[in-house]
């Protein structure tokens, strides 16, 4: 079997080892004559898979002591609705960064526990760029500042950790953590949902600051408190095991493979590659992100009209290049260049995009 190269925004491309020791060992995991996914959460063997996870998440990412790592169930759209009723009072200013779909996604989700104070807003600009740190509308005292940390529909990525002064920065970054080396200290909240590049779809990483379980938040049930989730190390309900244990699987194969720093190395090469080809194509290509902006996890791109972009897909497919259409909101083409897709995926890319040219350009 030869495996396609794979640009699934989400969920998307897993390491083909990965994938080949879940097969493994999907019947008869460590020799106990029976699955991961038939065990009990509380047993001794799958309280054991869930600690390695978190350790070597924690050496991976550079996760501090003084942050709580919780695996839990719902993708990120949940979290933001969680992050608003476990940090906000009733009534209280947060304040939002928006540079694309997910952060008008983050309001809405956050709209019913808080008041919202849409701080920057690169809508006006059709979300090509970053909003300058200078035109942000700031509120003292907010309960927190929220930013998506990568845009995966539009293209458009913090390539800097901005600074928003005492109070704390929540950030979304499921399309980029662990892709290249981050301060955790610097933010409040870190959420991730793993099908990107931390493992497949149903489980989410969120990475809190310690001191912010101090706050009293909003009445709530158990269920949607972060403190009892951390209390019980992520088992208050039962988690998702099955996505867990592959998780940790990832994160081994990324350890093992040179760490984030090495990922930071391949990302830049990949996209350098197809922005390059962007760049180069004469117009025939087109991105519109800001070059300061522009995201190393997903290119969008634009060919002169619709017919084009429907061949481009169909005839890529063809060549074992997937998913490649653009989201629904933008159109076009979308290329999400995540940790296990290979260099040699962005050059088969490449490669294409310059056939193609030729042929229809």
């Amino acid at each position: 079997m030869t495996r396609a190269f794979n640009f699934s925004a989400g969920p998307a491309t897993l390491p083909e080892s990965v994938l080949r020791q879940a097969q493994a060992e999907m019947l008869d995991w460590n020799g106990i004559g029976a699955s991961i996914v038939e065990i009990s959460h509380r047993s001794q063997d799958f309280i054991a898979v869930a600690a390695e996870a978190e350790a070597d998440l924690r050496r991976l990412v550079g996760i501090p002591d003084d942050y709580a790592v919780l695996f839990l169930s719902g993708g990120a759209t949940t979290h933001q609705a969680l992050l608003a009723l476990n940090f906000a009072g009733p009534g209280q200013v947060v304040d939002y960064v928006v540079t694309g779909h997910w952060g008008k996604t983050a309001i809405k989700q956050a709209k019913p526990y808080c008041t919202v104070n849409i701080a920057a807003d690169g809508e006006a600009g059709g979300f090509h760029d970053i909003p300058s740190r200078d035109s942000w509308t700031l509120t003292p005292g907010a309960a927190y500042v929220h930013i998506t940390a990568n845009e995966t529909i539009h293209g458009v990525e913090f390539r800097d950790t901005p600074d928003v002064g005492a109070v704390p920065l929540f950030a979304d970054f499921s399309s980029s953590i662990a892709s290249e080396p981050l301060d955790v200290s610097k933010y409040g909240v870190i959420y991730a949902g793993a099908q990107k590049n931390l493992g497949p779809v149903g489980v989410a990483v969120v990475i809190i600051r310690k001191d912010l379980f101090e706050r009293s938040g909003q009445p709530r049930a158990d269920i949607f408190d972060y403190r009892s989730h951390a209390a019980r190390d992520s088992m208050l309900n039962t988690p998702p095991t099955w996505n867990w244990y592959l998780a940790g699987l990832v994160f081994k194969w990324m350890l093992a493979e040179g760490g984030v720093a090495e990922f930071a190395r391949r990302n830049a090469v990949k996209s350098s590659l197809v922005y390059d080809a962007i760049d180069a194509s004469g117009g025939f290509y087109r991105n519109e992100v800001a070059p300061a902006a522009r995201s190393r996890m997903n290119i969008p791109f634009f060919l002169p009209d619709d017919t084009l972009n429907a061949r481009f897909v169909a005839e890529s497919k063809a060549a074992g290049l997937l998913a490649l259409k653009g989201h629904k909101a933008v159109g076009g083409i979308r290329a999400s260049l995540y940790n296990a897709l290979p260099v040699e995926g962005a050059q088969a890319l490449v490669d294409f995009m310059r056939d193609f040219q030729q042929r229809n350009g």
